[in-house]
């Protein structure tokens, strides 16, 4: 239900971005070989974009590359994730009956190592990509001259500082830590909490997440559903006791019942544990300790991701500075790692991608712009 009021939010800014299609008037006399000159600029659809759309929001992240390639009349090769085909036939046929042009919209169910091709084809103006880090660089190297906006991973780190509000804290990576089943590329991954108020937090954070409801998703008083499929959660399985074997410590989590994986808190864990240098994907979160603000600059920033981070404290000074050092696409003050609305800039910097997604920002990728001089002598 929330992605569905989030992709019609999605389709109907796309709709108002179509408005908004503005070029620019300059001036090109700034220097005496543009005397008499007048420019201007449009931007122009740049052709047929391929969108390739993860599983975890199959709708709305599928309309936030349809909906801004329609808002400036691109057409549009959809291959949706093979791991949720059905609610995209949905949609499919929900942009024909709306009237888009039958040619200018297509759908291609396929196997990945299948969508190669698309993405190799010259005919492909640009790859508009979501998914994992790995595909995702792995398409980008094949995909010749076309443009390429790449929506990856991450393992999002949170800091808690000691001047913050302890319950607004909690209460926030909690939520975000699980949401979707920690099935999120921008889930709370890694909670950075200040030593002196860090066995305060991880009490209070313990009882939030032992008051979560695991199971049917389908009931609405459920907090966590089953993973995708039962490899990746096997997978979690396996990172986590590996984790421990390493020495990380359980403070909460318990044996796996099919794809279903209990909320799991670790402590006391190491940077090259994969739970903390990769993306975990799962309802899987752990919390460490830091003594000075410098520390937690540098954990934060010791990740291959840069996709969005969260902070929590009320000093303005230490705002400013994490603004300008935390190495992430977006930073979320007072908020989890996990804030979204879809008119925003959205996207990540080192393994985490490259461009940017939100209505306004897509059209610009999926345009091209477009000079003209005139001379007026």
């Amino acid at each position: 239900v929330g992605e569905m009021t989030r992709a019609l939010q999605t389709i109907l800014v796309s709709s108002e971005e179509a408005r908004r299609l503005n070029g620019e008037v300059f001036s090109i006399d700034w220097t005496p070989a543009g005397a008499n000159r007048q420019g201007f600029t449009k931007r122009v659809p740049i052709g047929t974009v391929l969108a390739i759309t993860p599983f975890n929001y199959p709708i709305n992240l599928a309309c936030h590359k349809i909906g801004p390639a329609m808002a400036v009349g691109n057409s549009i090769l959809l291959k949706p994730a093979e791991k949720t085909p059905l609610s995209s036939v949905l949609l499919a046929q929900l942009i024909l009956e709306a009237g888009y042009p039958p040619e200018a919209f297509s759908m291609i169910q396929c196997y990945g190592p299948q969508a190669q091709k698309l993405v190799t084809d010259p005919r492909i103006a640009m790859l508009s990509f979501t998914g994992s880090s790995s595909v995702g660089w792995m398409l980008k190297g094949i995909a010749g001259h076309k443009k390429v906006v790449l929506e990856l991973g991450g393992n999002a780190g949170v800091i808690v500082h000691n001047d913050a509000d302890l319950a607004q804290a909690v209460e926030q990576t909690v939520a975000g830590s699980f949401a979707n089943a920690g099935q999120n590329c921008i889930s709370v991954q890694r909670v950075l909490v200040q030593r002196e108020i860090f066995e305060d937090f991880t009490d209070h954070f313990l009882a939030g997440v032992r008051a979560l409801k695991v199971g049917d998703p389908r009931d609405p008083q459920t907090d966590i559903g089953p993973l995708i499929s039962m490899r990746d959660a096997e997978r979690v399985e396996r990172w986590v006791n590996e984790a421990q074997q390493a020495g990380a410590t359980l403070l909460h989590g318990g044996p796996r019942q099919g794809t279903l994986v209990q909320p799991t808190v670790l402590t006391q864990i190491t940077s090259d544990m994969k739970v903390a240098c990769e993306e975990v994907f799962a309802p899987v979160v752990t919390l460490s300790p830091y003594d000075t603000w410098e520390d937690a600059i540098a954990i934060i920033n010791d990740s291959q991701y840069g996709l969005q981070a969260g902070l929590f404290t009320n000093d303005m000074k230490r705002i400013m500075d994490a603004w300008e050092r935390i190495e992430v696409g977006g930073l979320h003050v007072n908020s989890n790692s996990t804030f979204r609305v879809d008119h925003m800039p959205y996207g990540g910097i080192k393994a985490s991608g490259v461009g940017r997604e939100g209505v306004k920002y897509a059209i610009e990728d999926m345009t091209d712009l477009r000079l003209m001089v005139v001379n007026l002598g």
